[in-house]
């Protein structure tokens, strides 16, 4: 018997020693003597180890390669079950190589090793070695491929862009019978989505007899990627009717639609469907949710979600700058960006590229420089979108030395580049150089953007070059974008500002889509023009049309009203602006105030400017200068002290409306103390400040005063001086100084007429025939023309215009009869008509 026990004790320690020592704390160290486990045991130990997380977090695959050592070990390598275990665990890890090894030893496959394996390579984004593992399942197995197999093939296809591979799997499904399967449906949805084929994705989406919400998310976010948006916030309402609750990724997608349309009610609705189920809201959908909010120019909601954030992420602090930078915030942009490198985040390239634009904007070339500097600390002055900022940064702030020097030893040029190059060169009106760098950039066979052609146009606009103009309309023409929205609105701006209105009226109508822009691109060409009629027919256009009126557009509307003093027009347009709740924006404000003024409704105008908020100087002149024009110097006076005590800084123009009134009031003392307060504030005086002067000085008969002011000026006195003493001399008789004062304003504007009608004036008041006769010889020799007073008059919606002398007028022989007539009563009651302002007529 102790024979018999010591023999069995022996045979243990051999045992004990045979056996492989495992190091993982799965097994105790606690009980080294513990019964050899059975191979089932040891398999599920095996198996157990396998799905756990990896303890080398660092390298994962040497840790799944030393539990792949011992399965060898223990004699497991053909195990069926492990092996799959085995090969999914190297696929999740990313050793894809040894999941292959995996499954090439592996004797006998079933459906789980083929679908490890094609899964394998359709997460990894090998669609090719995906579709050959799938053949080479269809050849060496007698099984037919399951849902899983069939949806991880598809997936890998939508990944790698397959669509064509994709679509073939989808025909084998169809054959398979496994068309209504919801896993197999959703790959197919996601693969025609991921790939622009929306209309594929919605046909296999409309047959799915089943949806879950992955089949839902993939439509819907397949539906923004396409921009067809609209419709994403269609299906969206369609799946809350269903009963189902959005996850975090489809909340995504619809935000995305609604940034995409600048729909806000619909992100705010989003929002409170969100607070409604009182779940905590994903860090992923607060960062949409910013970005919504931004988008549709809410950058304060959007501050106020980043700032109860209690998590935040690269994205967040990247997206709240981006928000800013777009809602033109640009000094927030720069100290959220402050703020974030403060609290020791790295700002990504995205987050340099909106802070850079900010830059640009407030030409913050300090600010722009700490930027770049930084990029090359974090390497990332390499990155396409940096280095594109930097360039549009420094050609922005005027250092176009520092832009050229980065463009030239940029490497990959891109028609980005070029573009900021050649917007920083138009932005300075080097002509030159930005053709140059166009013709350099269609050299290197970059194709110009519609955003090149902007920048040209506008840099030809600048300069009146309409030869330039002409050609950039050809070539554009030739690279089929002649209709584009951008190069559209600017070919009809430059054809306007050069008085071819007719030309971007062509260009207007060529337009099959128009936006906001556009329409007020021909509304400020016909107001430049004084077309005034035009203006209106087009407002009446656009009605019609699907685009909503907006404050640049009534700031054109506006002005036609007031150039044909048309009241009833004027008011129409005012009750729109109110309606729209347009009425506070100042340069509409400025235009209905002016509008109101020239037609004679002072009582009006000054009720618009009060309800108006007048935060800048603009609307402060137009309430002065109305009541200049209409001799109420007083109230002109008074306004001036009421902008004072605002702390509104007056500028020029304001001083040219102050001493305009002074002078149509005879207040020389007041216009005196104005005139020289003008250097405390940092005003030069400029030609229409010493025209008003004189005007001023020479109604209070100091002619004199006048011309020794007009000598002492720091400046070479211009035509509209001269021409302000010359009336002056007409209104006190003093031909000889007028004489002087004509030909000086002659000498230096020999074209304008109104020097040689008031030096005709002053010899008609003298009775000097001889002298208006020569007078009018002159202008004959000269080639001048004196234009001829219009008037108009509105009855019944149609305006009629006379021109002095013109018998054009349909019932002109009728209203020339009543002329007559009432000339004739007038005449009977003592009116005595004044001929000394006549020109002589031959």
């Amino acid at each position: 018997m102790v024979a018999r026990a010591l023999l069995a004790r022996q045979c243990r320690r051999i045992s004990k020693a045979m056996r492989p020592s495992f190091t993982f704390s799965t097994f105790p160290s606690e009980t080294p003597f513990r019964p050899l486990p059975s191979s089932r045991v040891k398999r599920r130990e095996f198996a157990k180890l396998l799905q756990l997380p990896a303890s080398d977090s660092v390298n994962p695959i040497r840790h799944h390669k030393k539990l792949h050592r011992q399965i060898v070990d223990w004699g497991f390598q053909y195990d069926v079950f492990l092996a799959n275990v085995l090969l999914h665990s190297y696929s999740k890890s990313g050793g894809l190589r040894d999941a292959r090894g995996v499954f090439d030893d592996i004797p006998e496959r079933n459906l789980i090793t083929w679908s490890s394996l094609i899964s394998m390579y359709a997460r990894h984004s090998y669609c090719s070695e995906a579709l050959m593992s799938f053949v080479e399942f269809q050849r060496s197995s007698v099984e037919r491929p399951n849902e899983y197999i069939l949806a991880s093939l598809i997936r890998g296809c939508a990944q790698s862009g397959g669509l064509d591979e994709g679509a073939q799997v989808h025909g084998f499904v169809v054959k398979a019978g496994l068309g209504q399967d919801v896993y197999v449906g959703t790959s197919l949805v996601f693969l025609y989505a991921n790939n622009g084929d929306i209309d594929g994705a919605r046909s296999v989406f409309d047959s799915l007899l089943d949806k879950t919400d992955v089949t839902w998310t993939a439509i819907i976010s397949g539906h923004v990627k396409c921009g067809r948006s609209e419709v994403s916030l269609q299906l969206f309402s369609q799946m809350i009717d269903a009963g189902l609750l959005p996850d975090k990724y489809v909340i995504s997608s619809v935000l995305s639609a609604c940034s995409a349309l600048e729909f806000v009610e619909g992100g705010k609705q989003i929002h409170a469907h969100i607070l409604r189920r009182e779940a905590e809201m994903d860090i992923s959908v607060v960062n949409v949710l910013i970005d919504c909010y931004s988008k549709s120019r809410m950058a304060q909601a959007a501050r106020r979600l980043f700032d109860h954030m209690e998590v935040r992420n690269m994205v967040s602090w990247t997206t709240m700058i981006s928000g800013y930078m777009q809602n033109a915030y640009d000094k927030e942009a720069l100290k959220l960006f402050a703020e974030m490198t403060g609290l020791g985040w790295n700002p990504d390239a995205f987050a340099c590229t909106s802070v850079l634009t900010s830059c640009g904007s407030l030409e913050a070339l300090i600010q722009g420089k700490q930027v770049h500097a930084y990029t090359i600390k974090a390497n990332l002055e390499f990155d396409d979108f940096v280095k594109n900022g930097l360039i549009d940064m420094y050609a922005k702030c005027n250092d176009l030395a520092d832009a050229r020097e980065l463009f030239d030893v940029m490497d990959g040029k891109n028609v980005v580049s070029y573009n900021a190059m050649i917007e920083g060169y138009s932005r300075l009106e080097k002509l030159e150089e930005a053709l140059d760098l166009f013709h350099s950039m269609r050299l290197a066979s970059f194709s110009p953007s519609p955003l090149t052609f902007v920048s040209i146009l506008g840099l030809s606009t600048a300069l009146f070059t309409l030869e330039l103009s002409k050609q950039v309309h050809g070539l554009l023409s030739k690279s089929g974008i002649s209709m584009d929205l951008f190069a559209g609105s600017s070919l009809i701006d430059v054809y306007s500002k050069c008085s071819l209105v007719r030309d971007a009226r062509l260009v207007f109508e060529e337009m099959s889509d128009r936006d906001s822009v556009v329409w007020n691109a021909m509304f400020f060409g016909y107001s430049q023009q004084m077309e005034n009629e035009e203006t209106f027919k087009l407002f009446l256009e656009l009605q019609l049309s699907e685009q909503q009126p907006n404050e640049f557009t009534f700031a054109s509307l506006i002005p036609a009203a007031s150039n044909l003093a048309s009241l009833q027009h004027g008011q129409q347009f005012h009750s729109q602006i109110i309606k729209r709740g347009l009425n506070f924006d100042p340069f509409v404000a400025n235009a209905v105030v002016d509008m109101y003024a020239k037609c004679g409704s002072i009582q009006e105008a000054r009720k618009a400017f009060d309800l108006a908020i007048c935060e800048d100087v603009v609307c402060w002149n137009s309430m002065i200068t109305t009541y200049a024009q209409h001799g109420e110097a007083q109230a002109a006076l008074q306004i001036f002290d009421e902008m004072i005590i605002a702390g509104v800084k007056p500028n020029y123009i304001t001083y040219v409306g102050i001493l305009s009134a002074c002078s149509h009031a005879g207040l020389v003392e007041d216009g005196l103390r104005h005139y020289n307060s003008m250097s405390g504030l940092g005003i030069e005086p400029e030609t229409e400040h010493y025209a008003c002067m004189v005007s001023l000085l020479g109604r209070a008969g100091r002619l004199k005063d006048a011309v020794d002011f007009i000598e002492t000026m720091p400046i070479q006195p211009m035509a509209l001086v001269w021409r302000s003493l010359l009336s002056a001399c007409r209104n006190a008789g003093d031909s000889e100084l007028g004489k002087y004062a004509a030909e000086m304003a002659i000498s230096l504007d020999p074209m304008d007429s109104g020097s040689y009608t008031l030096l005709s004036n002053i010899f008609a008041s003298k009775g000097k025939w001889f002298d208006v006769k020569k007078v009018r010889q002159r202008m004959d020799e000269t080639g001048v023309v004196k234009e001829p007073g219009t008037s108009w008059i509105e009855v019944n919606d149609e305006v009629h215009v006379f021109v002095a002398r013109d018998w054009t007028h349909c019932e002109a022989d009728l209203i020339f009869s009543v002329l007559d007539y009432l000339i004739l009563q007038i005449k009977e009651i003592g009116y005595v008509p004044n001929n000394v302002a006549v020109i002589i007529d031959d």
